[in-house]
């Protein structure tokens, strides 16, 4: 969803800033993690026996322990990764748990808090995660919890909560799963709907598309793909890229924008042709698409 700023009855949308690196969301977050999560700060990249690193270690305001995992992209292992650590904590004895949070925060407020071990937390923080990593979570019996980050010019911060898992009774978990299953059965409807218009299409340009698809659905959980008699259009508020599948290539249309293009890809349609996608790129093999995906990302920045 974009946010605009209002500057004298005009309405500009705020453009999104990348982080550089996956250690300045961490630090951002930690430093500020009473006011945005409510949360007391334990440790950071704190090492397992296992040998792995949890990101952040936290209790919250109710004493339940917290593990917190960044990702400054959509990456499909951060949801494991996490449920890995939680494992681990789970392993460990009370004790030492406690004995964490009162040698950094002091025993009164290690008393105050009441440690709750029964009720521990996995917070994930990413860009964007894929329809599947929602389906997922929705059916883990933990809290496993999902936020997205926006960080936009002017120093605007944004932390969205995806979902409230929490433990829930046998007969919610099964109304849940039958919902979740629903779901994907109109995903598995929508997708054969796609695949038969591409029956027209070589093979070789039918898995070149299935992987593009692939590829633009993973961008963000709120992607909307539509079939139309001409082409397949991906929207979120507005549309950002439309497919049109050709003989020997895929014909990509995206918005415009001021691309970063090295290997100028990207050429502009004519004027006379009245496009609102008025930019078009091509891909022919599968070497095309990780340069052209970064190109569609551009365009999809462009209506969030």
């Amino acid at each position: 969803m974009p946010i605009f700023k209002e500057d004298s009855g005009q309405l500009k949308k705020l453009k999104i800033n990348s982080l550089s690196k996956e250690k300045s969301l961490q630090l951002l977050i930690e430093n500020n993690l009473l006011e945005v999560l409510d949360m007391h700060l334990l440790a950071s990249e704190y090492s397992t026996t296992f040998g792995g690193r949890i990101d952040t270690l936290a209790v919250d305001m109710d004493g339940a322990p917290v593990i917190i995992e960044y990702k400054l992209n959509k990456n499909d292992n951060v949801i494991n990764q996490a449920l890995s650590y939680l494992r681990w904590l789970k392993a460990q004895k009370v004790e030492f748990f406690e004995m964490l949070v009162i040698k950094k925060l002091g025993k009164e407020v290690s008393d105050k808090l009441k440690i709750d071990w029964n009720n521990p937390r996995v917070i994930c923080i990413a860009e964007n995660y894929s329809k599947f990593d929602i389906d997922t979570v929705e059916v883990i019996p933990m809290r496993l919890e999902l936020f997205k980050y926006r960080y936009y010019e002017n120093g605007i911060f944004s932390l969205e909560s995806l979902n409230t898992n929490s433990p829930t009774s046998e007969k919610s978990e099964n109304l849940k799963v039958n919902s979740i299953l629903e779901n994907i059965s109109l995903i598995n409807e929508d997708t054969n709907n796609i695949k038969k218009g591409l029956i027209k299409a070589p093979s070789s340009i039918q898995n070149l598309f299935e992987e593009l698809r692939s590829r633009i659905l993973q961008l963000d959980e709120n992607i909307v793909e539509k079939k139309t008699a001409i082409y397949i259009a991906y929207r979120v508020s507005k549309n950002f890229a439309e497919v049109h599948l050709g003989k020997q290539q895929i014909k990509l249309y995206l918005r415009s924008v001021n691309y970063e293009d090295p290997l100028n890809k990207i050429e502009k349609v004519p004027e006379t042709y009245q496009y609102t996608m008025d930019c078009r790129t091509y891909i022919r093999n599968t070497e095309d698409l990780d340069y052209v995906m970064k190109l569609v990302e551009q365009s999809y920045n462009d209506v969030i």
